[in-house]
C-alpha cells in the first residue's frame, strides 16, 4: 500500500503542489535539491520526485535499479532539511511494459515509495519489440515507419490497450498524461483526435479509470511550446463527469518549471467545475 490517498487528502483543496516530478536520477536537468528550490520559490506546499523507473529493456531516460537507495536516501535527507517548509514525497514514474513489469510488479512494491505514477510510453510492435512513443515527433514517425511498419493506427490503437491493462493490473495511484500518444500522432496525421475511433479509445480508459479507483493526471508540461495539456482539455468533462479524482501536474524536467502551465490548467478546470 502506498500513502497516496491519505497525500490526496491532506492537499485537499490546496492547489500548491506539484506530485510529477524528474531529476538526476533520469532525464532530469537538475539534481533533487535545485528542484525543491525551484519549488519553493514557485511557492508550492507539496512535491512529488518521480523519477523514471528502472525498466527490463533499455532506455536511456530511466533510472538505474542500482540507484534506487540513493534516491530513497535523498529524499530523505531532504525532507529533513526543508520540513515545514514543504512536504516532499518519494514517487516514481512506473512504464508498463506488459505483465513482465509495471506499477504491480513486487520490485516496484518493494521500493516504499509514497505512490505511483503509471504511464505508457513504450509500445511493442507485432514481432514484440518495444519502441518509445515519446519524445521528438521526427524520431517517433522513423519509429512508425522502421518497427511498426508505417501503421500509425496499430501504435495509437496499442497506446491505449497498454493504457488499459495497465489500470487493471493494478499497483498504480496516478494515470500519467494518459493521451500523449495524440501529440505525435497529430503530428503525423492531424486531425486523428478528431476521429471517432480514438475519441472511442479515450471514453473507454476515462471509463476504466473510473472503475478502478485511481486518479487521472491533467499533466501541462506541453503547454509553453505545444499549446496544449494531456489529456486535452476537451476530454476533461468526461473525467469529471464519471467522478475521476484528478491531480495537476507538470512533469517538471527544471527547476524553473516546477509550476509550468498548472495555473493555467486549474483555471480551466475550475471553469468546468459547477
Amino acid at each position: 500500500m502506498t500513502r497516496f490517498r491519505e497525500i490526496f487528502n491532506e492537499i485537499g483543496a490546496d492547489t500548491r503542489y506539484n506530485l510529477h516530478s524528474h531529476t538526476q536520477f533520469c532525464d532530469g536537468h537538475a539534481d533533487m535539491e535545485e528542484m525543491v528550490r525551484g519549488a519553493i520559490r514557485a511557492g508550492l506546499k507539496h512535491y512529488g520526485f518521480s523519477p523514471h523507473s528502472p525498466l527490463t529493456i533499455t532506455s536511456p531516460c530511466n533510472m538505474d535499479a542500482a540507484d534506487v537507495d540513493a534516491y530513497m536516501a535523498e529524499v530523505r535527507r531532504l525532507q529533513l532539511k526543508y520540513e515545514g517548509q514543504i512536504r516532499l514525497y518519494a514517487a516514481m514514474e512506473v512504464d508498463y511494459l506488459g505483465p513482465q513489469w509495471g506499477p504491480a510488479s513486487p520490485a516496484v512494491r518493494a521500493y516504499g515509495l509514497d505512490y505511483i505514477i503509471g504511464s505508457v510510453h513504450f509500445v511493442p510492435s507485432k514481432n514484440g519489440v518495444y519502441a518509445d512513443t515519446d519524445g521528438p515527433a521526427d524520431r517517433f514517425a522513423r519509429y512508425v515507419h522502421e518497427v511498426f511498419d508505417d501503421d500509425l493506427r496499430y501504435v495509437v490503437d496499442r497506446f491505449f490497450a497498454q493504457t488499459q491493462a495497465m489500470i487493471e493490473a493494478g499497483g498504480l495511484d496516478i494515470v500519467g498524461h494518459f493521451d500523449k500518444i495524440g501529440l505525435n500522432a497529430s503530428a503525423m496525421c492531424p486531425g486523428i483526435e478528431n476521429e471517432p475511433w480514438y475519441g472511442r479509445h479515450i471514453a473507454d480508459t476515462v471509463d476504466c479509470i473510473a472503475a478502478h479507483g485511481v486518479a487521472a493526471e491533467i499533466n501541462t508540461k506541453a503547454l509553453q511550446r505545444h499549446g496544449r495539456f494531456f489529456p486535452g482539455t476537451g476530454w476533461w468533462p468526461l473525467l469529471l463527469r464519471a467522478g475521476v479524482p484528478i491531480v495537476v501536474n507538470s512533469d517538471a524536467h527544471d527547476p524553473a518549471l516546477t509550476d509550468a502551465g498548472r495555473p493555467e490548467a486549474l483555471d480551466a478546470l475550475k471553469s468546468m467545475v459547477p
